[in-house]
């Protein structure tokens, strides 16, 4: 199995990142397969108190761990699709990929009954044809590989800034600028490594706020990514005192309507079709979640 370190995995120890990778082998087997030299890193041995950078990739013996990821018949609402991709609106609820705790009801599960082999697996099983992910409670439009070339391609687009995405979300409070850039920088919160935080030294991120409509104490916001930081826009928005209705992570008081977890949506992506880089522009309309808030607000 190969897995390939990006943003969620970078500044971890080798052996605390395979610990939570593969919640079904000890960290102590861990250290021990490492040193042994059945966990390669950069096609070299390593040692478990390696330093994780972006880019790195990491061979495991597949005899390390016993989790297979099987696939499951869940319906997936397919936006678009060519022979090379496609993109599909992940529903509220659902994980992208399988963590070592949670192997089923995944979109991975999905995308494996219906597509097979016929996914990319550069990140191995448990992220076959995921090139970015989304939040289990954020809905929204979703890139999937169907080959290693094509996630090559797509995570090359992404990271040279040529792919758009656009959410929407409903924050609390009233933003009185029409538009607001929020440049922070992004990185593990030091007290509680299950979250992000605002901190010195942490990744560039960069995102542009635009109010679409105010309420008495809410606002009904567009979210454009110029980088793609985990919980980018939860951190920057709870950051400036306007956090995502409903976010129990990075949000503070009690919110008057229930929904399932953070009212935000990814709704509109801007990416350029492999391999000719004719542009393809796909937009969903605004989710139930979003529409149930918006509709108790507005009364």
């Amino acid at each position: 199995m190969k897995l390939i370190a990006d943003d969620l995995t970078e500044e971890k120890r080798l052996d605390v990142y395979l610990a939570d990778y593969m919640q079904d082998v000890s960290r102590s087997k861990i250290q021990t397969e490492i040193k042994r030299g059945n966990i390669l890193v950069n096609s070299k041995p390593s040692k478990p108190s390696y330093i994780i950078k972006s880019g790195d990739e990491i061979d495991i013996n597949e005899s390390i761990s016993t989790v297979k990821i099987e696939p499951e018949d869940i319906s997936l609402e397919v936006v678009w699709e060519d022979k090379n991709m496609l993109v599909v609106n992940k529903p509220s609820g659902m994980l992208t990929h399988p963590t070592g705790i949670e192997t089923t009801g995944t979109l991975v599960n999905a995308l494996m009954f219906k597509y097979g082999e016929n996914l990319s697996d550069i990140n191995g099983d448990f992220r076959r044809g995921i090139v970015h992910r989304l939040d289990r409670n954020t809905s929204g439009l979703l890139m999937v590989a169907k080959n290693n070339k094509t996630h090559k391609y797509l995570a090359e687009k992404m990271k040279n800034k040529e792919i758009e995405k656009k959410y929407l979300a409903i924050v609390r409070g009233v933003i009185n600028e029409n538009e607001i850039t929020i440049n922070k920088p992004i990185g593990r919160n030091p007290n509680q490594p299950h979250k992000m935080a605002i901190v010195e030294g942490g990744k560039e991120s960069l995102s542009i706020v635009k109010v679409l409509k105010r309420f008495k104490d809410a606002c009904l916001i567009e979210v454009t990514l110029i980088t793609g930081r985990t919980h980018q826009i939860r951190v920057h928005l709870a950051s400036i005192g306007h956090p995502v209705y409903n976010d129990t992570l990075y949000g503070f008081g009690k919110m008057k309507i229930k929904t399932q977890e953070q009212v935000l949506e990814s709704y509109k992506l801007t990416f350029p079709k492999p391999f000719n880089g004719e542009k393809v522009t796909l937009e969903i309309p605004m989710d139930t979640k979003l529409l149930k808030v918006m509709n108790f607000l507005s009364t």
